[in-house]
């Protein structure tokens, strides 16, 4: 009989602990740096800190430079169509997308309350 082989279990990285303070620092820096609240999660829990522990969410620390990741997604599906178009004009069906997800779009914006 062959052997079972198991996957690779990954090593999980030892807790860090650090000051609501160094969080803080460390999510603005991050968010400098241009990345989305996910992944500022994914990168933090990566480095062993967990959001879950301090009392503020990335969100509300990120302040003004905050943008629902769910509008960031729709907005470059949209952008990367709207460039498919100008090289395929006669391409009817891509126009018709675009019309859907400016739709998709404009709900979401309404729906988080952004202009």
């Amino acid at each position: 009989m062959p052997k079972k082989i198991s996957p690779k279990k990954e090593k999980k990285p030892e807790k860090v602990i650090v000051s609501p303070e160094e969080f803080e620092k460390k999510v603005k820096q991050l968010a400098e740096q241009g990345l989305t609240s996910e992944k500022i999660g994914e990168k933090l829990k990566k480095e062993g800190i967990h959001s879950g522990e301090f009392s503020k969410k990335i969100s509300v620390i990120m302040g003004d430079s905050y943008s629902p990741p769910d509008i960031l997604n729709v907005q470059k599906k949209l952008d990367e169509l709207l460039k498919h178009i100008e090289k395929n004009k006669q391409d009817k069906k891509a126009v018709r997308e675009k019309d859907r997800i400016y739709s998709q779009l404009r709900t979401l914006k309404r729906y988080f309350k952004i202009q």
